[in-house]
This record gives C-alpha cells, sequence and structure tokens, in this order.
C-alpha cells in the first residue's frame, strides 16, 4: 500500500516463492464454499502471491514495513509509555511522536494534504490536547468499541483546521490500526469500496466517519478472515492487505 506522493516505485517482477523455486507450489486445503467474489478476489490475491500471507513477496511488498511501523509505535508509544506521557501532560511529545512513527513508516498510509491537516491541527497546546488525549482514550480509554471510536472521531472532527479538513477517514483510522493491529483497521475509501464491490460484500459506506461505516469495515474484515481461513491470516494487516489488493490500481 503506497501513498500517491510516493515515487518509490514496487517491484516489476514478482520473485517466486521458495516452495515455487524448490519445484512445487505449497499443498493447502481450500475452504469447503465460496461464494463466486470471494473465490475470484482470493485468486486474485494468489496470483500475485502464490503462498498467499507467507509469501516471501507479500512479507516485502505488504507487511513487513506495516509492522515495522507497529513495532516503533510500540517502541515510542506504548501502552504505558503513553499512558506516564499522559500524566506528565506532554501532550505535544505524545503527538509529535505519533505523526513521526507514521510518516517513518517505508510507504505512508495517509496522503500528503493529510499530513499537512495534522500538522496543522496539533501545533497548539490544546490541539496537541485535544489529539493525544483523545488517541489515548480511543486506544486504551473504558467503554464500548462503537462508545470509544464515536468520541475519537468527534474529538478529531474538533481539532483545529486551516484550509483542509482533518475528519477523514485515513486519518481516523490509520493510528488504531498501527498501535493495536489485532483489533483495528485501516481504511481508504475509494480501494476498499471498489474491493468490497469485488468480493460481493455490502458496505455500508458513509463519507463522514462513523461508527456505522466502521463496524461495517470490521464485518467486511472478518468475513475475509472467515473465508480466508486456510490462508492463515495473522491480524488485520494481513486482512487489510488482502482487501488492499483486491482494489488498489497497484494490483490492476
Amino acid at each position: 500500500m503506497r501513498d500517491a506522493s510516493n515515487s518509490n516505485p514496487r517491484p516489476s517482477r514478482i520473485s517466486r516463492s521458495p516452495s515455487e523455486r524448490a519445484g512445487g507450489r505449497r499443498e493447502r486445503a481450500k475452504p469447503s464454499v465460496l461464494w463466486a467474489g470471494a473465490l475470484r478476489c482470493r485468486r486474485r490475491f494468489l496470483r500475485f502471491f502464490p503462498d498467499g500471507f507467507r509469501d516471501e513477496t507479500y512479507l516485502a511488498w505488504e507487511r513487513e514495513y506495516k509492522w515495522q511501523t507497529h513495532e516503533r509505535w510500540n517502541a515510542e508509544l506504548g501502552r504505558d509509555e503513553f499512558g506516564a506521557l499522559l500524566e506528565r501532560g506532554a501532550y505535544a511529545e505524545i503527538a509529535a511522536r505519533a505523526v513521526r512513527v507514521e510518516q517513518r513508516s517505508r510507504h505512508s498510509m495517509i496522503f500528503s494534504f493529510e499530513k499537512m491537516a495534522l500538522r496543522d491541527a496539533i501545533r497548539s497546546a490544546h490541539g496537541a490536547r485535544d489529539f493525544a488525549s483523545g488517541l489515548h482514550a480511543f486506544l486504551h480509554g473504558p467503554g464500548t468499541d462503537e462508545e470509544r471510536f464515536t468520541c475519537w472521531c468527534d474529538v478529531v472532527a474538533g481539532l483545529p483546521r486551516r484550509q483542509t479538513r482533518v475528519l477523514t477517514w485515513p486519518l481516523v483510522t490509520v493510528f488504531g490500526f498501527i498501535a493495536q493491529p489485532d483489533r483495528h483497521l485501516f481504511l481508504k475509501p475509494l480501494v476498499t469500496r471498489a474491493a468490497a464491490k469485488r468480493y460481493g460484500f455490502d458496505f455500508e459506506y458513509r463519507s463522514r466517519p462513523n461508527w456505522r461505516t466502521y463496524r461495517s469495515l470490521l464485518d467486511f474484515a472478518e468475513r475475509v478472515r472467515r473465508d480466508q481461513r486456510d490462508l492463515r491470516p495473522r491480524d488485520m494487516i494481513d486482512l487489510q492487505s488482502f482487501i488492499w489488493v483486491q482494489g488498489s490500481d497497484e494490483y490492476a
């Protein structure tokens, strides 16, 4: 998954997996029933990555940099460190670290205009405070998933802005995905809508970030996890990558 402003090209040739080079593809048991859309998407994914989520090319192109970004988050803003910084009122430091972790990813997940909007939003003291406190509540606070996500959307909507809006699906979902890829999913609207259509999933999309759409996104991921369970997806990184392959022009 690439930021449109990133000029690093994807390798032009798909390298074969070790099992293929050894003379054959690893056998895998297929689910007993797959709907037509799910089967087409499965074939599309395996056309690029014959060994599925363990394919060496998949790891290089899609998974490794996302997992490395998650590891950097744990080093910079793991739960204990995040809480300690919050207690000290180090809001600007929290905001700076969060932005730095995302931007140091080999392939940024948000567009340049979103980066600028976020930097503007956290430049002021109250913007950094609201961002830091709201993000901690979203990731580690009490309440249901719906309550935490809805509150987080409200926080982002209320951040200071200049010209570019801050409340976008990528900005609302990127930090949860980086911090907790076992439970949160990243949403790029155009790609995800195209993938859902290809898959045959009724994605309840609304342009303004809201819980109902996010819940539908999580349901989509769970559907992929269930349908493609024999490929052994590990977490939301694998599920998001599968969805990305279906809807992105990179894999046309």
